[in-house]
């Protein structure tokens, strides 16, 4: 048996994170990496009959969901894993504004990535993002890159979700997942029937008024 989250809105408008529990199927591969995400939506309706998932990853079998994967949406033109890594400040370098200009292979593996110290701030676009609220930088520039790499139409098809999944990622483990932040745009889309012009403060009121740690 394994535990992953599962976004949502609330009754109450805010996003929360819900742990399922669900049946594990060991491998790698692509094909045994999609039965775990089905086997979590599978549990999830055991809880939540009505529930309508997404799975956002690059292991969703909806073309919707395969979409919204951090690992196909591009902002500014650069791919968003660059964007972030590039935007990193640390106690002793950074921002690397390099790592726009390399792969996605390449991006994660560049060792002043890990050599440069404790992580102290984002640096994107001339502002300073602080590392609290504590996933708001990878939140923004997410939904910037939605806005840039989807259709109008495509956005507006996240309403028709109400949880989202996201099978690789271990809230133990990491910090930033594309589910939350989809759920973050489904809650925009029921408050503003659009994604909002934020600048940065206009977000992080957003992000402390809807957002649950």
């Amino acid at each position: 048996m394994a535990k992953r989250p599962a976004f949502c809105v609330s009754q109450n408008q805010k996003i929360i994170m819900k742990i399922i529990e669900f049946q594990w199927i060991s491998g790698l591969s692509l094909a045994q990496k999609q039965k775990n995400a089905d086997s979590l939506q599978t549990a999830l309706k055991q809880i939540i009959p009505d529930a309508n998932p997404l799975e956002v990853s690059t292991k969703s079998r909806n073309p919707l969901g395969l979409k919204l994967s951090a690992f196909h949406l591009k902002y500014q033109g650069y791919p968003l894993e660059c964007v972030f890594q590039s935007s990193k400040v640390f106690q002793y370098g950074g921002a690397y504004k390099d790592l726009l200009e390399v792969s996605l292979r390449e991006v994660k593996k560049d060792p002043r990535l890990r050599e440069s110290g404790d992580l102290k701030c984002f640096y994107h676009d001339g502002v300073t993002w602080a590392l609290e609220p504590r996933t708001a930088f990878y939140d923004y520039i997410y939904i910037q890159a939605v806005k840039e790499s989807l259709s109008p139409e495509e956005i507006q098809q996240i309403k028709n979700y109400d949880h989202f999944t996201d099978i690789e990622f271990n809230p133990d483990k990491s910090l930033n997942t594309q589910a939350r932040t989809a759920a973050e745009i489904r809650l925009m889309l029921e408050l503003w029937n659009e994604i909002p012009a934020f600048g940065r403060q206009d977000f992080i009121k957003f992000y402390q008024n809807y957002i649950t740690d």
